[in-house]
């Protein structure tokens, strides 16, 4: 970890961040901790805890690595990889590609999970969010992009509602 200013660069074994922050903040790296303080203004107590989450998120990204999971649920719905990028057949006439960022890493686990990996904890969830964003959950069908986990509540339809009527 270095520490210039309010430019912090940590390294570890997964690669390398750096990010500047805010300059109402002190950062010093005191015995290989990063120690975050601000003044006593009440308006800067979020600023510190951004500041702090920031850099904890930084430091277990070039540790560990961050990766969020989706799926591709529908009748002919699915993902393949070819080369770098990511083509999605979701029900549109034609296939749709996703080029990933440098430092994200794009897999496809058979033919309906995609692993979206990084060391960048802000850029994994944006690719992940822009590649769910292509075909969002239908909320009739259940069929689309989600995340793996995420619950969805279908709606009856039609035929549900007029059913309920005649009750």
């Amino acid at each position: 970890m270095e520490v210039k200013e309010n430019e912090v660069t940590v390294k570890g074994p997964k690669g390398e961040l750096c990010r500047s922050f805010d300059p109402k903040t002190s950062i010093a790296l005191e015995g290989g901790v990063l120690v975050v303080s601000v003044g006593s203004s009440k308006s800067l107590g979020a600023v510190h805890g951004l500041t702090r989450s920031l850099l904890a998120n930084m430091v277990e990204g070039v540790s560990k690595g961050y990766e969020k999971l989706l799926e591709v649920v529908g009748v002919g719905y699915r993902a393949q990889k070819m080369g770098e990028k990511l083509v999605l057949q979701v029900g549109f006439t034609h296939p749709v590609e996703v080029v990933p960022p440098a430092g994200i890493s794009l897999s496809v686990e058979g033919t309906n999970r995609i692993k979206v990996a990084g060391i960048d904890k802000e850029s994994v969830g944006e690719v992940a969010a822009k590649i769910r964003r292509i075909r969002p959950c239908d909320s009739y069908k259940g069929k689309g992009v989600r995340y793996v986990g995420e619950s969805l509540r279908l709606k009856p339809g039609k035929a549900g509602r007029a059913a309920a009527k005649k009750k």
